[in-house]
């Protein structure tokens, strides 16, 4: 099983979302349905993305390599939210994030940074996201063009790339020579 496990459409993923237009969206689903909530709207024809990491799982007499959800308790839609109902009557979704009860479309930027992050394939570590620090942007290396907060842990400078509507992120080392304020 790959880290990502997205389907995209063309050109519509990154556009802001309104009435009418297709955008991103955060489901809140039932523990450990993540799977279960992708597969069920693809079944649907919905476009979804599931960001996961690998990790290793104990049992008493074992230890295996699973993949698990980068975010618990969320997954990806892109979606028409005048058109969501679909998306509510799918098994294992509890709700769409919403903000003054009409979901909240989650910039594309977001969305692009963690895919970016993902496809790197660099060591990185769930977190809570921040509420201080900088903005910056990647300008060299694998996740160049990526913006998130630049945070400092220690020794090492960290960026965080976060879906800040579900108060989410995941936090990877860089050089700090490698990013710049944006």
């Amino acid at each position: 099983m790959q880290h990502q496990e997205a389907v995209l459409a063309s050109d519509n993923w990154h556009r802001p979302s309104r009435e009418g237009v297709v955008g991103w969206f955060a489901l809140w689903v039932r523990s450990r349905h993540e799977r279960v909530v992708r597969a069920k709207l693809e079944e649907k024809s919905i476009v979804t993305f599931l960001p996961t990491v690998t990790r290793w799982s104990r049992w008493k007499d074992r230890k295996k390599k699973i993949e698990w959800p980068l975010f618990p308790g969320y997954c990806f839609a892109q979606f028409d939210p005048a058109e969501r109902l679909p998306v509510l009557k799918c098994s294992g979704v509890l709700s769409i994030v919403s903000v003054n009860g009409k979901p909240a479309p989650i910039p594309g930027h977001e969305i692009d940074g963690i895919r970016h992050l993902i496809d790197s394939r660099l060591a990185f570590d769930p977190c809570s996201s921040i509420q201080e620090g900088m903005i910056a942007q990647v300008v060299h290396g694998p996740l160049k063009g990526v913006v998130g907060r630049l945070v400092r842990k220690g020794t090492n400078d960290r960026l965080l790339i976060s879906v800040d509507l579900i108060g989410q992120a995941v936090s990877v080392h860089v050089d700090a020579a490698d990013v710049r304020p944006c």
